[in-house]
C-alpha cells in the first residue's frame, strides 16, 4: 500500500465521527471501571468508579483520561469497546493520545474478536480507514507488517 492509497486523517476522523455518533455505553464497561478489572477489585470498587464514567458521549471523553486508563483497551466487553475506542482512535489522529493504537487492532486473539464484535459495518470500515492511513505513517514502521496483515485477515 503506499500514501495515496490511504485517507488522510481529516477524511479518518470524519468517518469516525459519522460511524460512531450516537453511540452510548449501555451497559457496558466504562473506562475507569475497566481500571478496576485491571486491578482485580471487588465489584463494590468497580461500580463506585462506574459512576464516575462517561456513558453518554465518548466526545467528552478527555485525551489525559485515555492516556491515564490506556490499559483499560484490554479490559472492555463488546459494548465498552464500541463506545471507546473512537475516543482512542481520535485521540491518536490528534496526537494526543501517548501509545498508539495499533497492537489492539491487531493482535486479535478470541477476547479481542468478541470485544469488536458489536461493530456494525459502517464502524468497521472506519477502523479500517483508520488502520490504513497509519500504516501509511512513520511512527507505525515497526508495526506495518501487523497492520497489514489484521487489515487482510479481520478488518476487510
Amino acid at each position: 500500500m503506499n500514501a495515496s492509497q490511504a485517507p488522510d486523517a481529516s477524511e479518518v476522523r470524519e468517518e469516525i465521527l459519522r460511524a460512531f455518533s450516537g453511540v452510548t455505553l449501555g451497559d457496558g464497561v466504562g473506562l475507569t471501571e475497566a481500571q478496576g478489572l485491571d486491578r482485580s477489585e471487588d465489584e463494590v470498587a468497580r461500580a463506585a468508579r462506574r459512576m464516575q464514567d462517561e456513558k453518554n458521549d465518548w466526545r467528552l471523553i478527555r485525551p489525559a483520561d485515555l492516556n491515564r486508563c490506556n490499559s483499560s483497551l484490554s479490559f472492555f466487553d463488546a459494548e465498552g469497546m464500541r463506545f471507546h475506542l473512537p475516543a482512542f482512535l481520535i485521540a491518536d489522529l490528534d496526537g494526543v493520545y501517548e501509545f498508539g493504537m495499533a497492537f489492539h487492532l491487531t493482535h486479535l486473539d478470541s477476547q479481542g474478536i468478541r470485544q469488536f464484535s458489536l461493530l456494525s459495518p459502517e464502524q468497521r470500515a472506519a477502523v479500517r480507514s483508520y488502520l490504513q492511513y497509519i500504516s501509511t505513517e512513520d511512527e507505525y514502521a515497526f508495526e506495518r507488517p501487523a497492520i497489514l496483515r489484521a487489515l487482510v485477515e479481520f478488518w476487510t
